[in-house]
């Protein structure tokens, strides 16, 4: 139902879901356990130490794992934003001094590319990192879970070409260009169904992801739409209403960066015939509560920033349901 909200408060015992143990390749030249050693012992493990390090060297050439890793590796790619078009107003103010305005290019940006094997076409999900830049659990670990679920994926790197370290203090307003400059860049490859591609932002990026999927915002000057949205602890706009598409919003009950209340606001403007918005909330949980690298809590710009296994492996259930939901055929 359009405008329901999901508050996930854990007021109950909350309990470590445990997580797929990594599989361990089986040893390709097996020691004999005994301590005598048979006539030719020794010639047959230097055969069979030959054989396994042609084999690692045909798999690292092949560009497999031992571990059936189903995902290509990421590639590096470029592409463009979305030009910022000038206003039929501005033009026309121009023409009347004189001057001739043409539209300005894009932004030139660089993202990483990474697929499930096969030929396609895949659903594909746009990743927006937050305003410190590309981190391990964007750049990697997300992507590598959504390509098992069987994604393609682009992480957008909004700041390497612009020579910007971060925004966590001075905004970057044109990052909602640089989506749909993504899901142009998608709907040029053959293996994506560019039908079904989701914006899934992280932060600030979470925060874009909001502003490019709202009702009279810029996504409706865009040629290609997307199909779904997830934002993980946004800052949402208490002032905004109806999204464009079905969207999934992620937050923590302490975070002090993304208060929860202006997100339950927008909630409250909601109407009954927009698309579903739904709000989880994670009790007693910060800042950044999916991201692994923050295991140890810490302290930026006043605000908490620490990671919380539990909440995160529940996030992570809710982004795939959502997403199976909402880009199946």
């Amino acid at each position: 139902m359009a405008g329901r909200s999901r508050a996930s408060h854990r007021d109950r015992r909350s309990r470590q879901l445990p997580h797929p143990a990594a599989e361990r390749p089986a040893l390709l030249c097996q020691p004999f356990s005994s301590g005598v050693q048979s006539p030719g012992f020794g010639q047959r493990w230097r055969r069979c130490v030959k054989t396994a390090r042609l084999f690692l060297c045909l798999a690292a050439f092949l560009g497999v794992t031992l571990t059936g890793n189903p995902a290509d590796a990421d590639e590096l790619v470029r592409f463009e934003s979305v030009p910022v078009k000038l206003s039929a107003f501005r033009i026309r103010k121009a023409a009347e001094q004189g001057e001739i305005l043409s539209q300005p290019p894009g932004t030139p940006l660089l993202g990483y590319l990474s697929r499930p094997q096969g030929d396609g076409p895949f659903p594909a999900v746009v990743i927006l990192h937050g305003c410190d830049g590309l981190r391990l659990s964007v750049k990697d670990l997300w992507p590598q879970r959504l390509v098992r679920w069987g994604y393609a994926v682009l992480v957008v790197d909004s700041f390497t070409t612009r020579n910007i370290q971060d925004t966590c203090q001075s905004p970057l307003p044109d990052r909602v260009f640089d989506a749909y400059g993504a899901l142009n860049f998608l709907s040029e490859q053959g293996f994506v169904d560019i039908g079904r591609v989701a914006l899934m932002g992280f932060s600030a990026g979470g925060t874009v992801t909001l502003d490019a999927t709202k009702i009279e915002g810029n996504e409706q000057l865009m040629e290609r739409k997307f199909r779904a949205a997830v934002a993980y602890y946004p800052a949402c706009d208490a002032n905004q209403g109806d999204a464009t598409v079905p969207t999934l919003i992620m937050t923590g009950d302490r975070d002090n960066w993304s208060p929860t209340e202006r997100c339950r606001k927008r909630l409250a403007r909601l109407s009954d015939n927009g698309p579903p918005i739904e709000l989880d909330i994670y009790k007693g949980t910060y800042h950044d509560f999916d991201a692994p690298e923050f295991k140890v809590g810490r302290r930026v710009l006043g605000h908490i920033e620490k990671y919380n296994p539990d909440a995160a492996e529940k996030s992570i259930r809710s982004v795939h349901a959502f997403l199976r939901n909402y880009l199946a055929n």
